[in-house]
């Protein structure tokens, strides 16, 4: 692939991973929900905010490490993927939950512009995936669940 044709791949993945092109960010989802509402699971749901966020953090972390590492330890399907719901979340457990799904982006970004790295090519601990498959499993995971945050905040009465 010309270097060219890789960065601007490395930019479109970039963007889409981010959101906010055919739907809000999750930052913009997030933002505003009252503490007291963030384990709250609305009506005919499965799910509140808060295990909605642990899953897009447990679920893109998961990601990002057998994307780069051979030593990737696999989570047990569903168990290891959805957090228990629980009454209350801290401001304190809220924040680094987003801090670590904006970090393991950053961990992935860093995946793809490292020339080193054949995008295209299987990795070799896997079964077939690639680098550019992971980034665009990460958007397509986390794009689904950022719109059931949208739903469950429309359901509770906390969306625009």
């Amino acid at each position: 692939m010309h270097a060219d044709q890789r960065k601007k791949l490395i930019n479109e993945l970039t963007a889409l991973i981010k959101g906010g092109n055919a739907h809000v960010t999750l930052s913009e989802a997030l933002s505003g929900i009252p503490a007291d509402m963030r384990t709250t699971i609305p009506d005919n749901l499965p799910y509140s905010i808060w295990q909605l966020l642990e899953h897009i953090r447990i679920a893109q972390k998961d990601i990002v490490d057998f994307s780069i590492s051979k030593d990737y330890k696999t989570l047990v399907w569903p168990d290891d993927y959805w957090p228990q719901p629980t009454d209350s979340v801290t401001d304190e457990q809220w924040a680094d939950s987003i801090e670590e799904i904006e970090r393991d982006q950053q961990r992935f970004f860093a995946l793809l512009s490292d020339e080193g790295k054949d995008l295209f090519s299987p990795l070799a601990w896997g079964t077939g995936q690639n680098i550019v498959r992971e980034a665009m499993l990460i958007a397509d995971h986390n794009s689904y669940h950022i719109a059931e945050i949208i739903v469950a905040r429309r359901l509770l009465g906390i969306w625009k």
